[in-house]
């Protein structure tokens, strides 16, 4: 019974995601999934590349958090728009929460949605938000056991960013490790070392995600 009530959910989130995800392409928006464990450090990457993205393109976040607006504050420091939607409890974003904070944002004169997850590698890997894109986020402050304890969220993922590699001296975290798991789970999976704190890395991680925007304007473009 209980396997029975997690597919019908599922499946319910499922429908919505379809819906948010044929709109945004019908706005020609590109939805992006950004989701960690809790002080990987996915809102000061944020910090660090909205700016570079807005010389670039219309860009807008969707923080997700279970309290506090302090994360939504932070990024609205920096002239983004920016909703905050609290989960209340819950570990992760749904689509629904999604679909009810879209009318918030001017969806026309839109180019990129970061949706911000919540902090968990477990539950954001299950749900769809209607995303173009999800990418996981890891740092080497968190050692090297989460590739092969938390599958799921690796498999799932389009890209895979490393953060905090200033870090790399003082920690145990071997990116070597981190290539042999995910030849195991996900060996095509594009992988980004970077430093949110010195900006190391980060130009090839825009270049890759607008390259992923321009494949998929192209794509819809083609449909018949």
């Amino acid at each position: 019974m209980q396997i029975h009530l997690n597919q019908k959910l599922l499946g319910a989130n499922e429908k919505v995601a379809s819906e948010n995800r044929k709109r945004m392409e019908e706005k020609g928006v590109f939805l992006l999934n950004l989701m960690s464990s809790p002080g990987a450090g996915k809102t000061t990457v944020l910090e660090k590349t909205l700016p570079l993205f807005k010389e670039r393109l219309a860009v807008a976040v969707i923080e997700g958090d279970i309290a506090t607006l302090r994360d939504a504050e932070r990024i609205a420091a920096l002239k983004v728009p920016v909703v905050q939607i609290n989960t209340h409890g819950a570990c992760h974003l749904d689509a629904t929460m999604i679909q009810s904070v879209l009318d918030q944002f001017d969806l026309d004169q839109l180019d990129l949605l970061i949706a911000e997850n919540v902090g968990n590698l477990v539950c954001p890997a299950e749900f769809d938000l209607g995303e173009a894109a999800k990418v996981v986020l890891l740092s080497t402050t968190e050692g090297n056991d989460k590739i092969p304890k938390y599958p799921l969220m690796f498999r799932e993922a389009d890209g895979l960013l490393i953060n905090k590699i200033d870090l790399l001296p003082f920690t145990d975290f071997s990116l070597e490790e981190v290539a042999r798991d995910l030849k195991k789970i996900n060996p095509l999976l594009p992988t980004f070392p970077v430093s949110a704190r010195t900006g190391e890395g980060l130009e090839a991680w825009i270049d890759w995600l607008l390259t992923k925007m321009q494949e998929r304007r192209e794509s819809s473009s083609v449909r018949p």
